[in-house]
């Protein structure tokens, strides 16, 4: 077994260890097929959490999107990102003929799934944030790819906005039934059905 695959078990046994990770099914099987997950966004732990809460097969397909002045500021965060969770990084700060969604087009058209928050920006609790164009402009462009709503429970106390150290406390992921773009669609009609996806699965225990 290779260092970043062992690496990889071990910080999916550490984060459940944490957190319980534990994932939920409505409306679509844990499947091994190119998807899209799109979750509320509270903490940097998020797409960890999603990650761990995945089924083997699906974590080795499956690529986080990461904030690249973020985790590659360090070496270690660097090799974490990179070579155990085969991370999509994306810049917060791009000049004007830079496309934010290009590295995202790219790992889609490999064939990779994603895991994104569409809110952009991390909030503190409650409801999420209007959801940004990017969703909407992946789901125009790979309408066969399945998009998947997610609810992250309890990740905040984990690791509260502006801490280092997570809090060992029981985290869920529910993840619900497929959206699509309907023909014609107007984007914010879309991007506000995605959102209240989400939201409806706070609720689902």
């Amino acid at each position: 077994m290779k260092l970043p695959e062992a690496a990889g078990l071990f910080m999916a046994f550490l984060a459940r260890l944490i957190t319980g990770a534990q994932g939920h099914w409505y409306g679509c099987p844990p499947k091994a097929e190119q998807r899209i997950y799109f979750a509320n966004h509270q903490s940097h732990f998020d797409w960890v959490l999603i990650w761990a809460a995945l089924p083997g097969d699906l974590r080795a397909v499956t690529r986080p999107i990461a904030a690249r002045d973020y985790w590659t500021a360090s070496p270690l965060k660097h090799w974490i990102t990179r070579e155990i969770f085969n991370a999509v990084y994306v810049s917060r700060q791009r000049t004007d003929d830079e496309d934010p969604l290009e590295p995202l087009v790219e790992a889609l058209q490999h064939g990779d799934s994603l895991v994104i928050f569409p809110e952009g920006t991390r909030g503190n609790k409650g409801d999420p944030q209007p959801f940004k164009s990017g969703l909407y402009h992946l789901a125009e462009q790979f309408p066969n790819v399945q998009l998947i709503p997610a609810w992250i429970d309890n990740v905040q106390r984990v690791m509260p906005k502006g801490e280092v150290v997570p809090v060992p406390i029981l985290c869920s992921v529910t993840f619900g039934a497929p959206l699509q773009l309907l023909p014609g669609e107007d984007k914010r009609v879309f991007l506000d059905r995605a959102r209240e996806a989400v939201v409806a699965l706070r609720d689902i225990h």
